[in-house]
Parts: C-alpha cells; structure tokens; sequence
C-alpha cells in the first residue's frame, strides 16, 4: 500500500479569514484516536465553529473542533468535541506563547488537511478585526471588483 503525497485538504475554516486580520501561519501536526483519522478519510463533517488554540503547560491545545464520530467504529468513538494536541516545536510554541500574551493576539485554527498522509492543522496567529475594518474591506473589495469590470469591457477611459 502506498503512502498518499502532497496535500489533501479536509475542511477551511472561512471565518477567520472575515473575523480575524492574519498576521502569521504555523503547521501543526494533530494527535488523534484511530476512528477519528476514519472519519477525516472517510470526508466526514469537521467544523471550526467556535474552535481556538490554546497553550497550557507549555503545550498547544486545540479546543471546540468538531470531527463527527466514525460511524463503524467497533469501540466507544472519542468526543466529537474533545480538546486535541498540537504537535509543534518548542521555540514554535514559546514564540506563539509570547504572542498570546500581548494584547489582541489570538491563535485560531484556518485548515485541517492531511499532508504525506498525515492529519496536519493550520494554524494562524491572528488579531480580531473591529466592525468598521471589515466594512471597510467589502467597500475595497467591491470597487476592486467593479475597477476588474470596467477593464474587462473596455469602458474605461484613461
């Protein structure tokens, strides 16, 4: 049997990317139980719904990321919202500790794909975005979008 390579993406979080200004990105490997891996192969429902990343004890913590249980699993499936380990490097993780601590900064989970056969995260350090910057980005992006039309039609005049 051979194993799978390059990227498979799973499920992406779309919401971070509205709620949260990015501003770095981290891979991360995940400790999972067997039925869950089951169940991300099987393309089974994963959500990021209210889902961070926490770090305890100098260890990183994903919490509230729904995998739904395998469905023929022949022991008692894991909670389908249990807190999993990150598996990142040390300097990874103090680097991001002393992030967290400043003010605003928050760890929010963008991606779960599998990667060399293997279940990875993606993880963002990301500051929240207040009200008027997200208004402020759908006004840019609908003049860039009408700027894009006008070009391609040919009624600009310069």
């Amino acid at each position: 049997m051979s194993k799978q390579k390059g990227e498979l993406i799973i499920a992406y979080n779309k919401e971070a990317k509205t709620d949260y200004e990015i501003i770095e990105t981290y891979e991360a490997g995940m400790v999972l139980e067997g039925p869950e891996v089951k169940a991300l192969r099987s393309k089974q429902t994963v959500s990021f719904k209210d889902s961070f990343v926490r770090i305890e004890n100098g260890e990183a913590w994903l919490h509230n990321l729904y995998i739904a249980p395998y469905r023929y699993a022949t022991i008692k499936p894991p909670d389908p919202l249990r807190k999993r380990k990150l598996l990142l490097h040390k300097r990874e993780i103090l680097r991001l500790m002393g992030k967290v601590k400043e003010r605003g900064y928050t760890l929010v989970p963008l991606k779960v794909y599998f990667k060399d056969g293997k279940v990875k995260v993606e993880i963002a350090l990301a500051r929240g975005k207040k009200a008027h910057d997200r208004r402020e980005e759908l006004r840019e992006r609908d003049l860039e979008r009408q700027l894009r039309r006008e070009l391609k039609g040919g009624r600009i005049k310069l």
